[in-house]
């Protein structure tokens, strides 16, 4: 009978325990089918203990292991550095309906201001060792359920996973500082376990033989160590080069940034995808710099492919359309700009996540912008519909080369600019991406790519035409000459007469030697040596009407 009345609490805690005895078995399998339904029983167990430690890391782990980085994040979003500095002014009703992870975090030992405030301060009443006798004190409720849990649950350095875990999701979803965060974190807290656990153990054991000595000691895997350490210098690397970039861009240096950029967006390893997004947005204000529009409107086509909500793709874009005069396609992005920023207002956040941070923009700037947004198309259209227009389209600007160019230079651009940009090839960046779980379709952001690099590319064949066209008029004026200048040239009368007697002279005495050949006095004369062979030569060619005699001064030889 004593056997049935056992407490409530001890049969949820063995139900629990068999629901994360059966995770562990499927999820050693690692197969995706049975990870996924080992998350199911977690979250069975969950629902009855909602604060089990071990059974949130290993549901954080599948979920990483599916790579539902999403997921990972929304699930411990409480320690993402960024949404805890843009949540700081929530009030505290807010704060204290978060999550109840947060109670277990190592970051959470500072209490509120209010821990040790005073109700009844004493009036100045000090015993004989000078302390302050308060007979009331009030006290944090969260402070004291978060010692309860530690101490309950005993998990000093047990919540390394979260950080480590954590910092691999922000990785792979394109938050580099976040990540860099996490990980150092991580790398700080297994230090300091390993200290801990270091004070009971001799002094020998400390020894340069035992090179994995903080591997066999620690409570840390030595794998997650070199997985973290790996992670964390590629990050840096990544943050450095962009840093790099961006310095060089505001220093006016745009060649600079974009070999910086190209780095970045060029490697072998795989770059996530929100991250390389933001690169291509800012190698394309690179290359506005440099004057190279074309490359600049790829690379926000590649950034809108890869992320169709980004603002800043879309006001560079539509930047550099208006400054070559193309107002039907700058109202098109235009209106889509709109739009976003409506849906903003309406949502009451910015797209995405709530815990992804926005470097371009802030949800307090959204209603001026789409103010200036409104007004700016206003104008737009009103030009649009004056049909001024209709064909001022600075092509010149856009393939990059100078009003009056020859046809090589016209041809020679148009030539590296439509073989880098061919449609075939548009969408090749994206072997280069990483993408995080379902929210991006691979084969949807080929097909938006391959349409943009097609329109581009119609655009750029467009302007090689009508620069083409024009450049051939001007040749067609240059060349043709009015009738009365197509005849023979004139010559004076005393120059002819005397040129025919010349020739004659020349075709009768051909082994004679000839005297100097009559010239206009303004014509050049061309001295040399020639034999008598390349005389006659010349006075047949001018007996044949090819302009005028060859006008030189020789001396004939024997042969």
């Amino acid at each position: 009978m004593s056997a049935e009345k056992r407490p409530w609490w001890i049969s949820n805690r063995r139900m629990v325990e068999r629901y994360i005895r059966e995770a562990q078995g499927m999820m050693a399998t690692q197969d995706p089918h049975d990870v996924a339904f080992a998350i199911s029983l977690l979250d069975a167990g969950l629902e009855v203990c909602p604060r089990n430690e071990t059974a949130m890391e290993l549901k954080a782990r599948s979920l990483l292991f599916l790579r539902r980085f999403r997921d990972v994040a929304h699930m411990l979003r409480d320690y993402i550095p960024s949404f805890k500095l843009s949540s700081s002014t929530v009030s505290e009703d807010d704060a204290a309906s978060s999550s109840s992870d947060s109670y277990v975090s190592s970051s959470s030992s500072t209490s509120l201001s209010r821990d040790r405030l005073k109700l009844l301060e004493s009036v100045g009443e000090e015993d004989e060792g000078g302390e302050d006798r308060s007979l009331f004190k009030c006290f944090s409720v969260s402070e004291l359920k978060r010692r309860v849990i530690a101490g309950v649950c005993g998990n000093v350095g047990r919540g390394q996973w979260r950080y480590f875990v954590l910092g691999q999701a922000c990785c792979h979803l394109g938050m580099m500082e976040d990540a860099m965060v996490l990980l150092q974190t991580f790398r700080r807290l297994a230090t300091a376990a390993f200290r801990r656990e270091s004070l009971d153990l001799h002094d020998d054991e400390f020894c340069n033989s035992s090179i994995h000595f903080l591997h066999t000691t620690s409570s840390v895997p030595p794998a997650m160590l070199d997985t973290a350490t790996s992670l964390l210098n590629h990050i840096k690397l990544l943050l450095r080069r962009k840093a790099a970039a961006v310095a060089s861009l505001d220093a006016g240096l745009p060649a600079e940034s974009i070999r910086h950029f190209s780095k970045i967006l060029d490697s072998r390893r795989g770059t996530p995808q929100a991250f390389i997004a933001d690169c291509f947005v800012g190698r394309a204000s690179a290359y506005r710099a440099a004057g190279r529009l074309v490359d600049s409107i790829a690379d926000c086509n590649r950034a809108l492919a890869l992320d169709p909500t980004s603002i800043s793709a879309l006001r560079a874009r539509a930047e550099v359309l208006e400054s070559i005069r193309s107002l039907p396609d700058c109202l098109r992005d235009l209106d889509h700009l709109k739009l976003l920023y409506d849906a903003v207002l309406r949502d009451r956040k910015l797209p995405g996540p709530v815990w992804r941070p926005h470097s371009d923009v802030r949800y307090g700037d959204i209603g001026g912008c789409l103010r200036e947004l409104t007004i700016r198309i206003k104008e737009t259209r009103k030009v649009f519909a004056t049909g001024e227009c209709a064909n001022s389209v600075d092509y010149h600007a856009l393939i990059g080369v100078k009003r009056g160019c020859k046809r090589s230079e016209l041809e020679r651009a148009h030539l590296l600019l439509s073989l880098k940009h061919r449609p075939d090839k548009v969408a090749a960046f994206v072997d280069g991406v990483e993408f995080t779980d379902e929210y991006r379709d691979i084969d949807t952001v080929r097909d938006q790519a391959r349409m943009s690099g097609l329109v581009l590319y119609r655009m750029l064949q467009k302007a090689y035409n009508t620069i083409l066209s024009t450049i051939t008029e001007e040749e067609n004026s240059i060349t043709v000459t009015p009738p009365s200048l197509s005849r023979k040239p004139a010559v004076e009368v005393g120059q002819e007469e005397t040129s025919r007697p010349a020739v004659k002279q020349n075709n009768n005495n051909m082994n004679k030697s000839t005297k100097v050949a009559v010239s206009s006095p303004s014509a050049a004369v061309y001295q040399g040596v020639f034999c008598r062979d390349i005389a006659t030569v010349s006075s047949l060619l001018s007996q044949v009407n090819y302009g005028r005699s060859i006008p030189l001064k020789y001396e004939a030889l024997s042969c």
